[in-house]
């Protein structure tokens, strides 16, 4: 099969395109013929070395197929099954050996590309919004990169829920996109400073909820944007790991601040199916859009992450594999 290749850690250009063996499919594992693949941050992360993997070493921890092969005793899924997942590694190839309840089934409404859009940040956007300060009518709701896959997402599912949506972005562009996706005000932050901008708009309050996943760059300013026992939840560092703080300065204000990350909030095949079903639901019912900003193939995965760190892109990234 062809893969994207990592020998050593770097820029884009280490991602080669060649051929590398299948896998064994062992117990309770899956061959998953991938035609997506979903682009992540952490695939940014991993291939610089700031989240260390092992070498040689293939991108991705996301994608959409038809299982190919079933190991013993898997129950879930069978051959010829549709399906996507998240949290498996060697996602950037024409197939990948997966665990089999990691596997979420796509009704036949769901298209490949939106199975790979879907699994992690589908269901990162749930967890954020369901797990820490759920918004209600009347809440204001700060969302950083609010352009991105992850932020368009979360826009919309805070606006479904009633709240006042205010997102930051970096072009006139990407606000255009946040507010189709719900968001009642955007702040262009290269022209604006995002905390007084907060401020005005809620009338020196605050917002209730931050969702950050830029770090360095943002979470000084969350603490002034926050209103009084606001919450914070950082899940993200897309600019750099945010500077710490001391646990006395969240005092002044009563605020809460959270770290999360998806890994956490899957420790169950429930937990996996219930987050699954509900962003799936949203999808069908039309509520949730599933934004696909640019589909490059999978040879081109080292132009794909150019666009991706580059901030470049609006909405989800996709690879598709020649299966």
């Amino acid at each position: 099969m062809k893969a994207i290749r990592v020998t050593q850690h770097g820029g884009p250009e280490v991602l080669r395109y060649e051929d590398a063996p299948s896998l064994p499919v062992g117990p309770g594992k899956a061959r998953i013929k991938l035609k997506a693949i979903g682009l992540n941050f952490i695939d940014i992360y991993q291939r610089r070395g700031a989240y260390p993997v092992q070498l040689p070493w293939t991108p991705g921890l996301e994608g959409a197929g038809v299982v190919e092969e079933a190991g013993a005793g898997v129950i879930f899924v069978k051959p010829g099954d549709r399906v996507a997942y998240t949290s498996q590694p060697g996602a950037y190839a024409e197939e990948s050996v997966v665990d089999a309840d990691s596997l979420i089934k796509l009704p036949d409404q769901i298209t490949f590309e939106q199975g790979a859009a879907l699994p992690l940040q589908g269901m990162t956007a749930h967890y954020l919004i369901n797990e820490y300060r759920k918004p209600k009518p009347g809440d204001n709701v700060l969302i950083h990169a609010a352009a991105g896959g992850m932020g368009l997402l979360l826009c919309q599912w805070a606006r479904h829920l009633g709240a006042r949506v205010i997102g930051t972005v970096s072009t006139e562009e990407k606000a255009e996109a946040a507010r189709a996706a719900g968001a009642h005000d955007v702040i262009n932050y290269i022209n604006s400073d995002f905390v007084e901008e907060t401020k005005r708009l809620t009338n020196g309050k605050g917002v209730e909820l931050i969702i950050d996943g830029v770090g360095k760059t943002t979470f000084a300013g969350d603490l002034e944007a926050a209103a009084m026992r606001g919450w914070i939840v950082i899940f993200g560092s897309a600019s750099g790991p945010a500077n710490p703080i001391g646990p006395n300065d969240l005092q002044k204000k009563s605020l809460t601040v959270s770290g999360g990350s998806l890994f956490n909030y899957l420790l169950s095949r429930e937990e996996l199916e219930m987050r699954a079903k509900d962003v799936i639901d949203g999808v069908l019912s039309g509520w949730l859009k599933l934004n696909i900003g640019k589909t490059l193939p999978l040879e081109s995965a080292a132009e794909a992450h150019r666009i991706l760190e580059g901030r470049e892109s609006i909405g989800k990234i996709i690879l598709t594999a020649n299966n």
